[in-house]
C-alpha cells in the first residue's frame, strides 16, 4: 500500500447513499454545499423549504457520500445519473442545457454504458468552522486539517475513487459533465481531466460540457500518475489493465469514430 491509499484509509471513507436515511444526509449536505455556501441564483435556498436539495434526475442516479473517519462527519458527495434502460434516447442533463460541437455525439450504441457525474461536491469551510460539529477544538482542527493536507492530495480525489467504483458496478464506460472549469484543471493535476465537447454555459455557474472514455482515463493514471491509479483502482482489481483492450476491440463494432475513442 502506497503513502496516498494508506492516508486515504485513514482519513476517508466512501459510503454508497442506498438507504433512505443516507439519502437524506445527501440531500441535506448538497443543500448545505450548493443552497447555503454558494450564490448561483438557481440553487436558491427558497426552492428547498425542508433544506433538502433534490430534482427529478436523484431517482435513476446512485449516490455517495464522503466520511470524514476522524470526525464521523460527511463532508463530500456525488452521483452518477445512469442511462435509462427503458428509454435509451432519454438525455442526461448535460445534454438538455449544455451545446455540443457539431463534430461530437454519443452513439445510441453506448448509451447504456454512459453516465452524467452530477453534484459533485465538498463541504470546503468544514476544517474553519470549529464550532459547526462540536468535535474538535480549534487548534486540533488545524493540526487535522494541515495532517490531511500533506498527506493526501485533496478530498475530491477521495469523491474520484467512489465515482471509479460506481462505474465498475454499474458497468458505465463513458462518463458525461458539466464541469466547473476550476475543476476540470484541479482534476487534470491527477490524470483525471474530461475533454470539453462544447462552448461553455450558463448553467449552475459558468459549466463546460464535458466527456470522458473512463479507460483512457485509467490508462494515463497508470502511465502518469501511477500511484494515484493504484489508489483508484485498488491495484487492479476494480479495473484491471487489460480490460481496457478488451473493451475498445467490443467498442469498434458498435460505435461512431466521433465520441473520443481512439480507432
Amino acid at each position: 500500500m502506497n503513502d496516498i491509499e494508506a492516508a486515504f484509509h485513514q482519513y476517508f471513507e466512501i459510503v454508497n447513499a442506498d438507504t433512505p436515511e443516507l439519502l437524506k444526509t445527501v440531500f441535506d449536505l448538497r443543500y448545505r454545499i450548493l443552497c447555503v455556501h454558494n450564490t448561483f441564483p438557481d440553487f436558491g435556498g427558497s426552492k428547498f423549504p425542508d433544506g433538502l436539495e433534490k430534482d427529478e434526475y436523484d431517482r435513476r442516479s446512485v449516490h455517495i457520500l464522503l466520511r470524514h473517519k476522524p470526525t464521523g462527519t460527511y463532508i463530500g458527495t456525488t452521483r452518477l445519473i445512469l442511462p435509462n434502460q427503458k428509454d435509451l434516447t432519454d438525455k442526461f442533463p448535460t445534454e438538455h442545457n449544455t451545446r455540443f460541437y457539431p463534430d461530437f455525439a454519443l452513439d445510441p450504441a453506448i448509451r447504456k454504458h454512459t453516465a452524467e457525474i452530477s453534484r459533485f461536491a465538498i463541504l470546503s469551510d468544514f476544517f474553519k468552522r470549529k464550532d459547526e460539529h462540536g468535535i474538535l477544538s480549534q487548534s486540533d482542527e488545524v493540526r487535522s486539517e494541515m495532517q490531511d493536507r500533506r498527506r493526501f492530495p485533496h478530498p475530491m480525489l477521495a469523491l474520484v475513487v467512489g465515482i471509479a467504483q460506481l462505474c465498475a458496478r454499474h458497468n458505465i464506460y463513458h462518463l458525461i459533465s458539466s464541469m466547473e472549469p476550476a475543476l476540470n484543471r484541479l482534476l487534470g493535476f491527477y490524470g483525471l481531466q474530461l475533454n470539453p465537447i462544447g462552448p461553455s454555459a450558463d448553467y449552475h455557474g459558468i459549466r463546460t460540457p464535458c466527456y470522458v472514455y473512463l479507460l483512457d482515463v485509467l490508462d494515463r493514471m497508470y502511465q502518469e500518475h501511477r500511484l494515484i491509479w493504484e489508489l483508484v483502482t485498488d491495484h487492479g482489481k476494480i479495473w484491471p489493465m487489460n480490460l481496457a483492450c478488451i473493451h475498445k476491440k467490443t467498442l469498434k463494432l458498435t460505435c461512431t469514430n466521433n465520441i473520443g475513442i481512439p480507432g
